[in-house]
């Protein structure tokens, strides 16, 4: 499929390759069922590669469209977002709602959120970025140690003949002792280098409220006082070498175009997930508005409107910042959040209840299943488990039933179920190496049968 050629937009391009079917048939592979709120995402990823390619006038004016996802706990709801931002590659940040608090009370505000996404945009960035400059680290590093195994001491009072061979005889040796440094013959020798002192050059302030972001700068503020102190320390040559090129990777960022790409990957790719969103819906309770639900509501607004905050690294907008919001919405209901919020989440999703069915894919068909974790960390110690289909299919209805019974927890339900399961497995694992064990249906049936059978011990042990 041909698609034209981007106009002016300067952002990271996403995969025009990357169409809907293909998103959903990639988080097919990590979540299992879910159709409707698989394609919302992947219809509002699409909506954001489509935008790269209008004009910037066009552009600016076309925002992501936020989705609310409703659900029980543990169908799937922060792993859709989680493997969509892995799939993209974009700031990604889940924050609960509950944690925020309306402006002048005792808690985060929620400008934090953005601060902390541009923090996680700029730590991508710098990875990317120390990938590029590695190697021409690696190079200044080993010039560096060589310089300090073989320094050069300028002769003094010879004649320059004598100066041009004694040059090349310090040549020579130096190329002699390069060789026996990639051969590893120098690396237990033992070298003296300068290294920087670690201090505190920032402090948090009331770490519990949104100040703590500002990051007041001793370092900036005193710079003869505090900073660029070095001192001397023996070392390994492979250790020396490590740390000369941390050093020297440090010189070669170029930390404010870092700043200005982590910004611009923000404002046009940034996901933010809140999770918990039910909780600061008001509920009619007659006694005025709530500290931490109807205020945090209004303070939200702006943010997923529009505006623009102030990081440590610039001002960000978050104009076209995609937000997904989730709940399970038991005790509440969308209709409960102030209508200006409801207003700002115009797409809808709700996921569906998973029972032993799915329960039984979860297990074996996601590359992260569980059974396959359990086997490659028993592995480790030369224990092989093999799963019989029935004692797959009884784990599954085994944990269906204790979520019909007892609390609705949704997937989860299947680690503490193959937690207990595995009890005496995984205790005596270091006793049974070069062994295999096969679970089968009444293995899980005796393991399992009286825990489930009494309600209140499903309760405190699954």
């Amino acid at each position: 499929m041909k698609i034209k050629a981007l106009v002016s937009l300067k952002e990271p391009v996403l995969d025009p390759e990357l169409t809907p079917a293909k998103i959903v048939k990639e988080l097919d592979k990590y979540i299992i069922g879910q159709i409707q709120a698989k394609r919302a995402v992947a219809v509002a990823l699409r909506n954001r590669m489509r935008r790269q390619f209008l004009p910037p006038e066009i552009a600016e004016e076309i925002a992501p469209k936020n989705i609310i996802m409703m659900g029980p706990t543990g169908v799937g709801k922060t792993e859709i977002a989680r493997r969509l931002a892995r799939l993209v590659k974009s700031p990604f940040l889940k924050v609960e709602a509950s944690k925020y608090t309306e402006v002048g009370y005792v808690g985060r505000d929620v400008e934090s959120m953005i601060r902390d996404l541009v923090d996680i945009s700029v730590s991508m960035v710098k990875v990317e970025q120390v990938a590029n400059v590695k190697d021409r680290a690696l190079k200044h590093a080993e010039e560096k140690l060589l310089d300090i195994l073989l320094p050069y001491k300028p002769p003094h009072n010879v004649i320059p003949e004598e100066r041009v061979t004694m040059q090349d005889s310090y040549n020579e040796s130096r190329e002699k002792l390069r060789q026996q440094f990639k051969e590893g013959k120098l690396d237990n020798r033992i070298v003296e280098i300068e290294i920087q002192e670690k201090n505190f050059s920032s402090f948090s302030i009331f770490s519990n409220t949104g100040i703590e972001d500002i990051d007041v700068s001793i370092k900036e503020m005193l710079p003869g006082l505090m900073g660029g102190k070095t001192k001397k320390r023996k070392l390994k040559v492979q250790e020396a070498l490590e740390y000369l090129a941390l050093q020297e990777q440090e010189k070669l960022l170029d930390m404010e175009q870092i700043a200005r790409e982590a910004i611009q990957r923000v404002e046009q790719s940034g996901i933010i997930f809140i999770d918990e969103l039910d909780k600061v819906a008001s509920r009619e309770t007659g006694h005025g508005p709530d500290v931490s639900r109807e205020g945090v509501q209004r303070d939200l607004l702006p943010i997923i409107e529009g505006t623009t905050v102030n990081t440590r690294y610039g001002m960000a907008k978050t104009d076209h910042i995609l937000f997904i919001a989730a709940g399970a919405f038991h005790v509440s209901k969308p209709s409960d959040l102030i209508p200006e919020m409801q207003g700002r989440f115009p797409i809808r999703v709700e996921l569906d209840s998973l029972t032993a069915e799915d329960f039984i894919r979860i297990l074996k068909e996601p590359q992260n299943a569980l059974i396959k974790q359990y086997k490659a960390l028993l592995e480790t110690e030369y224990v092989f488990l093999q799963f019989d289909d029935d004692a797959i299919k009884e784990i599954a209805y085994s944990a269906s039933y204790v979520n019909d019974k007892t609390e609705n927890i949704g997937a989860r339900r299947l680690h503490t179920v193959l937690e207990k399961l595995l009890d005496e497995v995984s205790f005596n694992a270091p006793e049974i190496q070069n062994q295999t064990i096969v679970i089968t249906k009444e293995y899980v049936k005796k393991m399992l049968a009286d825990i489930i059978k009494d309600e209140d011990l499903s309760r405190y042990i699954l």
